[in-house]
């Protein structure tokens, strides 16, 4: 049965964005599947065939070292982490590129941190760089560089990585392939009642109560993981599917239009690529608390001026990504600042005229300019 709502998501959807997990990929002890790749990989390549551009964004280089060295489980701390990621990653390139060799594809390694997002230049670099892929009739094949980031490994995940890819690249459909069939209204290990919801149109706090905080086995990643993503995907215009990776044909579900899984819709329209790379990609630099009348004029699609700032945090320079929050702390836009932290310090609250008498000068009525802000959903 094809769902008419997942047919007109595909078939907007020329370039898709998919991410497998750890557990799909290796069993407990860490040994890859290679049948399971094997299956995937030729259902990435049917994807491919139909004219659809294809990143995978793929998990598995810490458990394939895990297996690899025999250690039975995946280390705690930081070192051995990094050496099983160093040992699994060329395990695992390999073992895709053996895969594909019967489809005549070639796959390309990207081993990215969250430094390459937060870099206007280094993004967009990483960008041409996967469409110029594409171009060859290449499978970029992207992860974390876990052999040198910290922050990756120990907060990261790269369910998190697949919506910032997918945000890089405006691709209208994100595939999330884990070892769950999808979002339960409960979790069914403890809840024989639980039933799957095959279509979540906002993801609110509703749904995010729905996940309850597992974690993998051999991955970093749990529902609530997952639930971030979506919603960074989602906020920025795009759909995301999330289904059983280890479900045979799974892939060949999804883009038949079968329900299978669970469908987030997008919020909103599609957003262009620089306000994606602003929203919802680069880690702001400090933080902007304002009062209830600058939220209400920045929803209007109004400049921030410095009368309805509250508070100031962080140390960054003109220019820098910076976050926009309520006073409760919830962040209500991101944007580009005209002024560095010391000057928004001086100038926060005060009334336009002011400014000129406490800085000595008048570069900026704006603190940010509509044109470099977005607000987020």
């Amino acid at each position: 049965m094809v769902d008419s709502t997942r047919r007109d998501i595909l078939a907007r959807a020329g370039t898709v964005v998919i991410k497998v997990g750890t557990n799909v990929l290796a069993d407990a002890a860490g040994h890859l599947d290679r049948a399971r790749i094997q299956s995937l990989a030729d259902q990435v390549q049917r994807v491919r065939a139909a004219g659809r551009g294809v990143a995978l964004v793929s998990s598995g280089a810490i458990g394939a070292g895990v297996g690899k060295l025999g250690l039975g489980k995946r280390p705690a701390d930081l070192p051995h982490l990094q050496a099983c990621a160093a040992v699994g990653q060329s395990a695992l390139m390999q073992l895709y590129q053996e895969c594909l060799n019967p489809h005549g594809v070639h796959t390309a390694q990207l081993l990215l941190t969250a430094g390459d997002f937060d870099s206007r230049a280094r993004y967009l670099n990483v960008r041409n760089t996967i469409l110029t892929l594409l171009e060859y009739n290449c499978l970029p094949v992207i992860n974390e560089n876990d052999t040198v980031s910290v922050a990756e490994i120990k907060f990261g995940d790269n369910d998190h990585l697949a919506a910032m890819v997918a945000n890089l690249l405006q691709a209208p459909l994100l595939v999330l392939l884990t070892n769950v069939d999808g979002l339960y209204n409960a979790d069914p290990r403890e809840d024989p009642t639980a039933r799957l919801v095959t279509t979540v149109p906002h993801i609110d706090r509703a749904v995010t109560d729905m996940a309850g905080a597992t974690k993998s086995t051999l991955g970093t990643g749990g529902m609530r993981s997952k639930l971030s993503a979506a919603r960074l995907a989602t906020n920025a215009g795009g759909a995301v599917i999330m289904a059983n990776g280890s479900t045979d044909g799974v892939l060949d579900s999804v883009f038949a239009g079968e329900p299978v899984g669970t469908l987030f819709l997008p919020h909103g329209e599609a957003m262009p690529a620089w306000k994606r790379w602003l929203g919802y990609t680069a880690r702001p630099k400090g933080t902007l608390t304002i009062d209830a009348g600058a939220e209400k004029a920045l929803s209007q699609g109004r400049s921030l001026l410095p009368v309805g700032v509250r508070g100031v945090k962080g140390d960054f320079g003109k220019g820098d990504v910076v976050a926009v929050c309520t006073s409760e702390g919830t962040e209500v836009a991101r944007g580009l600042t005209n002024y560095p932290s010391d000057a928004a310090t001086k100038i926060a609250g005060l009334k336009t005229e002011q400014i000129e008498e406490v800085l000595g000068n008048f570069p900026y009525v704006e603190l940010i300019h509509r044109d470099n802000l977005v607000v987020i959903g």
